[in-house]
């Protein structure tokens, strides 16, 4: 896909693409007419900024198909919808990544997110498109769970050419036109394509890939101040003073040599293990249980996105079985009883691992254990404008302990 850039940018071949694009994929339609396009010759193929710019390579236009450059059409849009640039920013300030090389790797874990399901069904696959399996990657993850998997090197030495521009990474260009530049979109004007999307796929979510669906209903909950905090209060919890910490005698321990005979072991770290408890009685709503998954989603990712890391445990008067975090819409939340969440903790104190952190998302209406958990805690509170009980109007709920973090949902 890179090479020579010259000439004029055949404007009929380009328009021609996006207009197959939108018959291929017509949920996208709103998003691809929205990009302006920019001919660019800076660019390796085509590139996005963050102001919903397309800039676009004459050569490579030339010698392209109509058929592939409609899967890049559809490529590089997504790159703006998923909000790669936004999350690419993120990841470098939680994780201290700098650098050219460092986005170049944001780009393709973006890449793998976009390209496992993005071709197919009337699309064709653009020529050098990074698709998970050619990384040895597992398809259906999320760019930030592309980025712990792989580091540049053998299998991404032919990729040194990728740029999709700033809206793929967010890292500014050179060539940017900029936030001040002529045929930008407003934030206003983004979130309003970015809805329109949403809404054509969730009105017909048979006939959209699982990522899109599952994009579809994060864009209809965008991000809040409470679950920032609520993420910040668990990855304060799981990076505590011991927490994650065990001995192990597969490094044994330095201090070993001044023990003739004796093998000690070693202290490590390991990623900490994080239990979700969802109060799933009676006096919580469906949309309350429905805003919980969010609150799943959001934990898994202030963990590193390591879903694997986290289970969900549904408790009303009595715990339920213990769930891996897979996908959130596969949990079932069951109960509409009493709450007592006591049990929670306990089966979730049970579970083998233990966990290191739990979270408690509940509208706080329950008895809490008497002791405080070997464990770090967090509560999620969904609010109450009043006390409530079916069977005394005087009840007052007891507060959260206070050897629990509590952030208010909502």
């Amino acid at each position: 896909m890179s090479g020579d850039a010259r000439g004029a940018l055949d404007l009929d071949k380009l328009f021609a693409a996006r207009l197959q694009a939108a018959r291929a994929r017509p949920y996208l339609a709103t998003a691809l007419f929205a990009l302006h396009t920019v001919a660019s010759p800076r660019v390796p193929t085509m590139a996005v900024d963050r102001h919903w710019r397309c800039y676009v390579s004459p050569g490579f236009v030339d010698r392209t198909p109509v058929e592939e450059l409609a899967g890049v059409w559809v490529h590089e849009v997504s790159h703006l919808l998923r909000d790669h640039h936004g999350r690419g920013d993120r990841v470098a300030r939680e994780r201290g990544l700098t650098g050219a090389g460092e986005r170049l790797r944001m780009n393709i874990a973006a890449d793998c997110e976009i390209n496992d399901d993005a071709f197919g069904d009337g699309l064709v696959r653009p020529e050098g498109a990074v698709r998970p399996e050619s990384l040895r990657l597992p398809a259906g993850q999320l760019m930030e769970d592309y980025l712990r998997q792989f580091r540049l090197g053998p299998l991404t030495q032919d990729l040194s050419w990728l740029d999709c521009g700033s809206g793929a990474d967010g890292l500014d260009r050179e060539w940017d036109l900029g936030p001040k530049g002529a045929h930008g979109l407003s934030e206003q004007e983004r979130d309003a394509v970015r809805f329109r999307v949403a809404q054509g796929i969730t009105a017909r979510p048979g006939t959209t890939p699982q990522g899109w669906q599952r994009w579809a209903q994060d864009a209809f909950h965008p991000p809040q101040q409470w679950r920032e905090l609520l993420g910040a209060a668990v990855r304060s919890a799981a990076s505590g003073p011991g927490v994650g910490e065990d001995y192990t005698y597969g490094r044994p321990s330095r201090r070993s040599a001044s023990v003739p005979g004796a093998v000690l072991p070693s202290l490590r770290r390991r990623p900490p293990r994080v239990c979700v408890v969802i109060d799933t009685s009676g006096s919580v709503s469906d949309a309350e249980l429905g805003s919980a998954l969010l609150e799943v989603a959001a934990i898994a990712r202030a963990v590193g996105g390591r879903r694997d890391l986290v289970s969900v445990l549904p408790c009303d008067a009595a715990a339920q079985f213990i769930h891996p975090l897979c996908r959130g819409e596969g949990i079932p939340l069951t109960g509409g009883g009493g709450t007592d969440l006591r049990t929670g903790f306990a089966r979730a104190l049970r579970a083998r691992p233990k966990p290191d952190v739990v979270v408690v998302l509940t509208d706080g209406q329950t008895p809490w254990p008497d002791t405080r958990p070997p464990c770090r805690t967090v509560v999620g509170l969904f609010p109450r404008s009043a006390s409530w009980d079916e069977d005394d109007p005087d009840y007052v709920p007891d507060s959260p302990p206070d050897w629990a973090r509590v952030v208010e949902i909502g």
